[in-house]
């Protein structure tokens, strides 16, 4: 239970700060013996984290169904390439997702990408005002983050403001482009926890203890949003890549 609980806190912090909540609760997982047998315990703690996002930015959801529904259709856009990409790289090369590694030398390409972001200057455009090109190639930076140690949240800022956003909407645009994606890998995480019930199966977690994982990350995760709101507002998303370098060189160094 201490170890769900441990996995738990950390998905709520990582999935909202830029330093990669995949990247971390593999390399944190493969040390635990825990979520390398429990990929189920993964989404369900990424559930947890999509209620954090409809809870800080409920508003912008509200009026994105009665006032901004061109932005549904550029979610819509924006999630198909990790639709796409990331079904394909999870039933083709499973294993690869799973790779502590791997996730080590991501989270060294997170920091750099960390530092290139502070790099960029302060841009004037709203999320409502991206092109359907400009979610697409949004799209693409949060496809890229299928790989674990890259920073879905750093890598789809970083997209926005390369396509002309300012901070608060890279923001914004970034944590509504996470819900499709999340809620669609939930779903089918629960069909297949529904399906495996039904047949007997063993599911590695009692609903129980999912529960709990999922509320745990889900008040952590509110936390750690509005922290990155208040950092990225003050221009320091950059300092993280203080954590991610170092974090995946030592990491490769226990790999090798």
């Amino acid at each position: 239970m201490i170890d769900l609980v441990i996995l738990a806190i950390v998905q709520g912090i990582a999935e909202f700060l830029p330093i990669s909540s995949s990247g971390h609760l593999v390399i944190i997982g493969a040390m635990l013996g825990e979520l390398s047998e429990s990929p189920t315990l993964e989404i369900i703690l990424h559930a947890g984290t999509l209620g954090s996002i409809l809870v800080v930015f409920w508003r912008k959801i509200l009026r994105l169904l009665t006032e901004d529904r061109r932005v549904v259709g550029l979610l819509v856009v924006g999630t198909i390439p990790a639709a796409t990409i990331g079904v394909g790289i999870k039933l083709l090369l499973p294993e690869l997702l799973r790779s502590p590694a791997l996730a080590a030398a991501m989270l060294i390409i997170t920091g750099c990408m960390l530092i290139g972001l502070g790099r960029i200057r302060e841009h004037a455009g709203t999320y409502q005002q991206v092109s359907w090109l400009g979610a697409l190639i949004v799209g693409c930076f949060q496809a890229f983050a299928i790989l674990p140690g890259i920073s879905r949240s750093g890598s789809t800022i970083l997209g926005g403001r390369l396509m002309g956003l300012k901070s608060d909407d890279s923001v914004t645009f970034s944590f509504l482009l996470a819900i499709p994606a999340i809620l669609g890998a939930t779903v089918l995480t629960l069909k297949d926890l529904w399906e495996a019930s039904q047949a007997g199966e063993p599911i590695g977690h009692t609903p129980v203890e999912l529960l709990i994982g999922a509320t745990i990350s889900f008040l952590v995760g509110i936390v750690a949003l509005r922290w990155l709101i208040g950092w990225s507002r003050a221009d320091r998303l950059h300092w993280f890549a203080a954590w991610c370098l170092p974090a995946g060189i030592a990491t490769l160094w226990l790999c090798s």
